[in-house]
């Protein structure tokens, strides 16, 4: 199973309860690290224990019996206090195992802050972080589904695609729409994925919009599908406000510049 993000599941579903065995997901998605723009991401892979032997080299494995550290004086007592910890080492010693596939630690700093989530939450609060994103999604399909077409009907899970099609009939793309977003202080929303949908807008509010927040995108696409009716023009050359301005992305992609420079 490809586990892109689970922010419609947890507390409701368990993969393995649904047959699968090996399991990709992105574990910045779902537990509070935002992705895009390259990065920070972690993407671990989990399997059942009938496949465990297979795992890349090394795992983190526990020594059963650890020995006793040197114990500490209590400050309050002046007596011992017992110090026998969790022990750990990196196995190398694993015959079946595919072999070492990547650098071993990754993104240390994702996974650390992710285990901090999890733990903050606790099991009812990783089930209402699911609950209100499958709300978020659905609030804003409801209300956008007038104004675009929707190419998959029904209720949604924790995001929803609306294609551009409509729109680029009258002369403005997904693109332009997105570029426009940025004047009304809204990052845009992934678009033209996924591919089977023409000017594809993926829309996945998450837990972590309020309805204020949310109000506000929806206010902003409909501004902007007026403006698509009475002044096409000024969406087609968006952004507006931004310190950067529209650029040219075939003359980008063919003359890169991706070195800062000082101004002189």
């Amino acid at each position: 199973m490809d586990g892109a993000n689970f922010n419609a599941l947890l507390g409701i579903a368990r993969p393995g309860d649904m047959g699968f065995d090996l399991l990709h997901f992105n574990l910045h998605k779902t537990f509070s690290t935002p992705h895009g723009g390259g990065g920070p991401g972690s993407g671990p892979v989990g399997v059942k224990k009938e496949l465990a032997r297979f795992l890349p080299v090394p795992l983190v494995a526990k020594i059963p019996n650890p020995k006793p550290q040197i114990p500490k004086t209590s400050p309050e007592t002046g007596n011992p206090e017992p110090t026998t910890r969790n022990q750990y080492y990196l196995d190398y010693d694993r015959p079946n195992s595919i072999g070492k596939v990547h650098g071993f630690y990754g993104n240390f700093g994702v996974m650390v802050r992710a285990y901090t989530y999890i733990r903050s939450l606790g099991l009812e609060g990783l089930r209402e972080v699911s609950e209100t994103a499958i709300l978020n999604a659905n609030y804003l399909r409801h209300r956008l589904e007038p104004y675009f077409d929707l190419p998959y009907k029904g209720r949604s899970m924790h995001e929803f695609v609306l294609s551009g099609n409509r729109q680029k009939a009258k002369g403005v793309k997904t693109l332009d729409i997105a570029k426009r977003l940025l004047d009304f202080g809204v990052h845009a929303p992934t678009v033209y994925f996924p591919l089977i949908v023409p000017e594809a807008l993926m829309i996945e509010p998450t837990e972590t919009e309020s309805r204020e927040s949310l109000d506000h995108f929806v206010e902003a696409l409909l501004k902007i599908n007026e403006e698509i009716e009475t002044n096409p023009e000024l969406v087609k050359s968006a952004p507006h406000t931004t310190p950067v301005r529209r650029l040219d992305e075939a003359l980008a992609a063919k003359n890169l510049d991706v070195c800062w420079k000082p101004k002189e």
